[in-house]
């Protein structure tokens, strides 16, 4: 068998063993579907993930509009006709503070990371009312409101106490803009100064995220935790946060200047709890500071990132079968290039299942050493020599050592992985650089 043919046979081989390598990452993708539907299961008959919007004053009345109109017969008419609006006026200041206490779910064998806060809400109104345009005809101003909006309602644990200038107020179910609670005030007088200082207590459950939307001009939130793995995301970073192994700590100052938030909710953004049950990649239509309870190894994002490097693995081990029978000329079957080839793939399907029951690194070692140890001694008959096998045994001990500083060095993957392949390619050149290839081609091999 000449030089060329034998090397399309392993070309070919190695892309025969992509079928298996890509169904194994179908496999993956499966199984985050999974987690996927059992996250949104959860959410489902627990609560999904929550937005807290407000809280925003809402003052309705009713207008008389006086117009002239011309009859058939050409006389000018005065009709009157009555007109309903509202005016809604957001917090001078707003406050939200709490602590979130994480806590796990779980659906068969995924966990799903699930919330309560704790905490309140103290928000100061400063407005003007409007006075009548026409005192001839005024407006009958009615009864005021304080609109929450809350994501998922269902997320509220017991009965959250509302105190409006110290006094307890009753708290009703709905708003004007979507889920979430309301509270009726005082009807307060045309052209007057309303002044309003609401504390708001209450416990609210969610699942994974957290957003909070700055409606005040104002705006301060600070949230504490026991966990240790916070993802801050949306359109705001919080300006302090500390993040230790004992939780973590964060701060947020966001001034109306700085977000669309009002002009979102007056725009009809503000229809909180649009969300799917359960649905945990929408994030709220208007600007908001967020957080996720993320896991900090996530089995099945690690598994598929290690997957990609499947086809370089099993490339570089053909490579180095077949620069053995290069320099020693030992013919190694194509279908032993395929068992050997299969027994790298199967590596990725060991890792993501036993990595659903023990930990991912764990789950590395096992499937890692199973499958290297598998190799080796079939390449101790295959190559006639236990050292031979050996080696080869230890060069995908150090590719896979290589692999796992990838999955968990992120950041650095890119220059690790570069530095890996230079480092490969420089070896290959330096052990095949006195090589007389135009005379290897002409023997068999």
């Amino acid at each position: 068998m000449r030089l060329s043919i034998k090397l399309l046979l392993v070309l070919v081989m190695s892309l025969v063993i992509l079928v298996p390598l890509t169904m194994i990452r179908g496999t993956i993708q499966e199984r985050q579907d999974y987690r996927r539907q059992a996250v949104a299961e959860i959410a489902a008959s627990h609560a999904g993930a929550q937005t807290l919007a407000g809280p925003v004053l809402v003052v309705p009345y009713v207008a008389t509009v006086v117009s002239e109109e011309k009859d058939a017969q050409g006389v000018v008419r005065r009709t009157t006709s009555e007109r309903s609006g509202q005016w809604t006026f957001f917090p001078a200041s707003l406050a939200i503070s709490g602590r979130l206490q994480p806590d796990v779910r779980r659906r068969g064998l995924h966990k799903v990371r699930v919330y309560t806060l704790k905490g309140d809400v103290h928000a100061v109104f400063d407005v003007s009312v409007p006075a009548d345009d026409d005192p001839a005809h005024p407006r009958r101003i009615g009864e005021p409101w304080l609109d929450y909006g809350i994501a998922d309602v269902r997320g509220l644990a017991g009965s959250p106490g509302l105190r409006v200038d110290g006094r307890p107020r009753l708290i009703e179910q709905g708003t004007h803009a979507g889920q979430g609670i309301h509270a009726r005030l005082a009807v307060p007088a045309a052209g007057g100064r309303l002044r309003v200082d609401t504390q708001l207590a209450f416990a609210l459950d969610g699942t994974e995220s957290l957003a909070l939307v700055p409606l005040g001009d104002a705006n301060r939130f600070t949230i504490d935790s026991p966990w240790p793995h916070p993802q801050f995301n949306g359109s705001f970073l919080p300006r302090e946060r500390t993040v230790s192994d004992a939780g973590f700590h964060a701060k947020w100052d966001i001034s109306s200047l700085a977000t669309r938030a009002q002009r979102q909710f007056l725009d009809g953004a503000g229809r909180l709890g649009t969300q799917s049950p359960g649905v945990m990649d929408e994030a709220p239509a208007m600007d908001f500071a967020g957080l996720s309870l993320v896991d900090p190894v996530n089995i099945y994002t690690q598994a598929d990132r290690a997957s990609k490097y499947g086809l370089l693995f099993v490339l570089l081990t053909f490579l180095g079968f077949y620069m053995f029978e290069l320099l020693r000329q030992l013919p190694v079957h194509p279908i032993q290039y395929g068992l050997v080839g299969l027994a790298l793939a199967i590596f990725f399907l060991l890792l993501v299942s036993l990595s659903e029951h023990i930990e991912f690194a764990i789950a590395y070692v096992i499937s890692s050493v199973a499958c290297i140890g598998l190799i080796g001694v079939y390449l101790s008959a295959v190559l006639r020599s236990a050292a031979r096998g050996a080696g080869f045994a230890g060069m995908l001990a150090l590719l896979y050592a290589a692999l796992y500083g990838l999955l968990v060095s992120e950041d650095n993957a890119l220059v690790l992985g570069a530095g890996l392949l230079f480092v490969i390619l420089a070896a290959i050149m330096l052990a095949t650089r006195k090589l007389d290839w135009y005379q290897l081609a002409r023997r068999p091999t």
